[in-house]
């Protein structure tokens, strides 16, 4: 019976972009118009810890099936120049302090390329993996970001390593600082782990296709 209905549901890279933007919509509406500090409101939050999580596995997915990465890195890095003044207009913060989850996203991107093709010395990549993660500091979801992506391209084809990877970091990179930092009314942050049934199901799919 349970075979019979994970048959039935089927998850494409096109659907998770989808449930990726729409989750994101949904966490700046409620940011903005609804949210406040109660349990209804954490609770409403919870659907925008979707999007990070979707959107660095897409870009890892991205990674290998890029015909040319210099152009994705490139396109990565002009949506990263796009969105930083306007993500840095609407917090109200000095254009140096902060930018959006792009830059992160493009790091991430970049940190996977030098490992998995830089053809520098062995040592020499967890420092410039180190160098994309201290210069993904200031953006929203900063190293997170890159080591997530990192993580889910390395692991690629083992599902369990790559939901392991991204238990690890997601709990004592973020949701752990959070809560320590914003109270038990932040652990909306443990919605993370809803991506991994969404991941099981593109994972098994693209399974079925080798």
């Amino acid at each position: 019976m349970t075979t019979a209905i994970t048959r039935k549901i089927d998850i494409s890279g096109n659907l998770l972009k989808y449930i990726a933007i729409l989750a994101m919509f949904f966490d700046h509406f409620v940011s903005v118009f609804v949210c406040q500090p109660d349990i209804t409101g954490s609770l409403l939050r919870v659907p925008g810890r979707l999007t990070a999580p979707i959107m660095c596995y897409l870009i890892a997915e991205g990674f290998y099936y890029t015909s040319n990465l210099r152009r994705y890195t490139k396109r990565l890095f002009l949506f990263a120049l796009i969105s930083h003044f306007p993500y840095v207009w609407y917090f109200n913060l000095p254009w140096w302090r902060a930018t959006s989850v792009m830059w992160s996203l493009t790091l991430g991107l970049l940190a996977l390329a030098i490992v998995k093709r830089g053809s520098g010395p062995l040592w020499s990549k967890p420092i410039c993996v180190g160098v994309c993660c201290l210069l993904a500091y200031t953006a929203d979801w900063n190293f997170i970001a890159v080591l997530w992506i990192l993580f889910f391209g390395l692991y690629r084809g083992d599902f369990k390593k790559q939901m392991l990877s991204f238990s690890i970091i997601g709990l004592f990179l973020y949701i752990f600082p959070t809560i320590l930092r914003s109270g038990i009314l932040s652990a909306y942050a443990f919605g993370i782990f809803l991506v991994i049934p969404l991941f099981f199901f593109l994972s098994r799919k693209t399974r079925e296709k080798k």
